[in-house]
């Protein structure tokens, strides 16, 4: 448990001393076998009850807000999963909810069939007449995440409609590019449609990723200039060595042989996802969010045939909601455990390019020992 003479990470302010029941402890030293990154969510939390300008929204309820805050970082190596450890977070939820948007599907009806509940709110046909969707079925939440994944620029009609071949599919993109041409700059998921924002239940709040394929071992800009003695763009993925029995190549073929490499996808290279979220619910909200793109970048990098790098979550309106206040400092008050690990189970699907076709039951979390579960009201 925290003791007095601890203080928490600031960010970019002075801190005044904070009750005992407040205060969480700091980033400790790399060498530390602390959940360093779980840290960095609880100081955020920390920052926003000490500095949080406290603001009306759209519900109704009231929060303490930041904007911008430092991004938050987690690795995803070795099948690592950010999971929060100081409550527990449903899981099955988060898998469930994943697979939906990678299905396409725009009807909560069918998480709620799965015992996941956490559209229903939105998805109610209260919810719907109150903001103008009073000629949509109950459960049908408009254009929503999934239909931006896979459909965008497509017309919404309905929950029911077969749109296959409709819009453009964002996230077959993502993975053509990743297989073909992982050093784009363009590989991007988008849900963000303003287009579409009226028809929505819910603007999405988790609305743009960006991947990213790093080659661990890779040459510098230096070692390429040293190698080739031009200027030319050549590749920094890394190169397969050179046997020492063979003929070197004239100088001309071989920079010809870097530039053609660029088009070869490399194995060891590792997939990074930054995400940014306009609107960020620090109590219940982002600890899904962080879990759910974690995973999206493990099924990625898994069926790219990549690995799974880190997870960079950039925030704009970073908020906790007013009746959330007590239920997070009882976290705060908890040391957290270590992270949990994924696993996917399909084999037949890695590095096959496909991410249809995924269950819940394809996913096996290990060693996730989280305390017990924090209670918080969702504002709808």
């Amino acid at each position: 448990m925290p003791t007095k003479d601890v203080t928490v990470l600031a960010y970019g302010h002075e801190h005044h001393p904070k009750p005992l029941d407040t205060i969480i402890p700091p980033i400790p030293t790399p060498n530390s076998p602390r959940n360093t990154e779980e840290l960095q969510y609880l100081s955020l939390v920390q920052e926003i009850l000490d500095r949080g300008e406290h603001k009306p929204d759209r519900t109704g309820t009231g929060t303490y807000a930041v904007f911008a805050p430092p991004q938050l970082r987690f690795s995803l190596r070795d099948g690592a999963l950010p999971l929060l450890t100081t409550k527990r977070v449903f899981t099955k939820a988060i898998l469930a909810e994943l697979l939906w948007f990678i299905s396409g599907s725009t009807s909560s009806t069918l998480l709620s069939s799965q015992g996941v509940k956490i559209w229903d709110g939105n998805g109610s046909r209260a919810f719907l007449d109150s903001i103008g969707l009073g000629h949509r079925e109950e459960g049908d939440l408009g254009p929503v995440y999934g239909f931006q994944w896979r459909h965008f620029g497509a017309e919404y009609k309905d929950a029911t409609t077969d749109y296959t071949g409709q819009g453009v599919d964002q996230l077959a993109e993502v993975v053509n590019k990743l297989m073909k041409t992982p050093y784009d700059r363009r590989i991007i998921l988008s849900a963000w449609n303003p287009k579409d924002l009226g028809k929505m239940a819910l603007p999405p709040c988790h609305m743009f990723a960006q991947f990213y394929v790093r080659y661990p071992g890779a040459r510098t800009w230096k070692e390429v200039q040293e190698e080739t003695g031009s200027r030319k763009t050549s590749t920094l993925m890394p190169q397969p060595p050179v046997s020492p029995s063979s003929t070197p190549a004239p100088a001309g073929e071989k920079e010809n042989e870097k530039l053609e490499d660029m088009d070869k996808p490399n194995p060891r290279g590792e997939l990074h996802c930054c995400l940014y979220q306009r609107s960020c619910d620090m109590g219940l909200g982002v600890p899904f969010n962080i879990a759910s793109y974690a995973l999206l970048t493990h099924i990625l990098a898994h069926v790219t045939g990549l690995e799974a790098g880190e997870l960079i979550h950039c925030m704009g309106d970073t908020h906790v909601y007013v009746d959330h206040v007590d239920a997070l400092k009882v976290q705060l008050g908890r040391e957290p455990r270590a992270f949990p690990k994924v696993r996917i189970l399909r084999e037949d699907l890695k590095g096959k390019g496909v991410v249809d076709g995924f269950n819940v039951e394809d996913f096996e979390v290990v060693g996730y020992n989280p305390w017990p579960a924090v209670k918080m009201k969702m504002s709808v």
